[in-house]
C-alpha cells in the first residue's frame, strides 16, 4: 500500500484539467473518467491512486498525509498556511485576491474599516501591513451582497473575470495577490517517497514549460 502514490485532486474542472496532465505523462488512471460517483480510482500498473475532494479539502488531506499530493489554490495555502511542501506553480486556475468595493466607496481613515471575506487571515496579514485598523465580517458565500446592503465597507475575495462585480456597481480597487494551482507535498511522504514524488513532480514541471 505504501508504494502507491495518492494524490487528492479538486472535484470540477481545475481537478480534471489537472488530471489530463498528470496522464499525459505517464500517471493516468482510466476509469476516473467512468460516469459513476466513485470518489476512489487507482491504477495498479501506473501506481497512482487519486481521491476527489473538495477543493478547500486538499489542503488538509496532504497536511494529515492521507495524500502524498494534492492540487490546492495559492489563496487556500494563503489563507490556512498548512504544514506542507509547496512544489510547483501549474499556472492554472489564475486569478486574484483582491480588495473590492462599491465605485463611490471612499475610504474614512478615522474609522474602522469594515472588511467581508472567507479569507479572513490574508486580510488581517493584508490590512496589518498597512497599518490599518479593521472589522472581520466573517462570510461563506455571496460576499457581494455585504458593501451593497451597508454590512461592510469593501470586501476582500477571489477575483477570476470581474463579471460579477461590474454586474453588481462594484469594483477591484486593490489586487493583494495573484493566485493559481499549486502541486503540493506531505512532508513525510516527500521524505520517504521522494524518489517518486520528485520524478512525478519533474515531468509535470517539464510539459508546463513546453506549454
Amino acid at each position: 500500500m505504501n508504494d502507491w502514490i495518492n494524490i487528492a485532486l479538486p472535484k470540477g474542472r481545475l481537478g480534471e484539467k489537472v488530471y489530463e496532465v498528470f496522464e499525459a505523462v505517464g500517471y493516468g488512471c482510466p476509469a476516473i473518467w467512468d460516469n459513476n460517483r466513485k470518489l476512489i480510482f487507482e491504477n495498479e500498473e501506473t501506481g497512482v491512486r487519486y481521491f476527489w475532494v473538495k477543493p478547500s479539502d486538499v489542503a488538509i488531506y496532504v497536511e494529515r498525509g492521507a495524500a502524498d499530493l494534492g492540487i490546492a489554490g495559492k489563496d487556500i495555502l494563503l489563507e490556512y498556511e498548512p504544514d506542507i511542501y509547496e512544489l510547483l506553480d501549474l499556472h492554472v486556475g489564475k486569478c486574484r485576491l483582491c480588495v473590492a468595493a462599491k465605485k463611490d466607496f471612499r475610504d474614512d481613515l478615522d474609522r474602522t474599516l469594515r472588511v467581508a471575506t472567507k479569507f479572513s487571515n490574508v486580510a488581517k496579514t493584508f490590512y496589518a501591513g498597512l497599518g490599518r485598523e479593521i472589522d472581520i465580517i466573517k462570510l461563506n458565500g455571496s460576499i457581494e451582497l455585504a458593501p451593497i446592503l451597508g454590512l461592510s465597507d469593501v470586501i476582500v475575495d477571489i477575483v477570476e473575470t470581474g463579471t460579477t462585480l461590474r454586474e453588481n456597481d462594484l469594483g477591484v480597487i486593490e489586487t493583494i495577490v495573484p493566485v493559481s494551482a499549486r502541486l503540493v507535498a506531505n512532508k513525510a511522504s516527500y521524505r520517504f517517497k521522494h524518489e517518486k514524488l520528485r520524478t512525478l513532480c519533474d515531468r509535470v514541471s517539464d510539459m508546463i514549460k513546453e506549454g
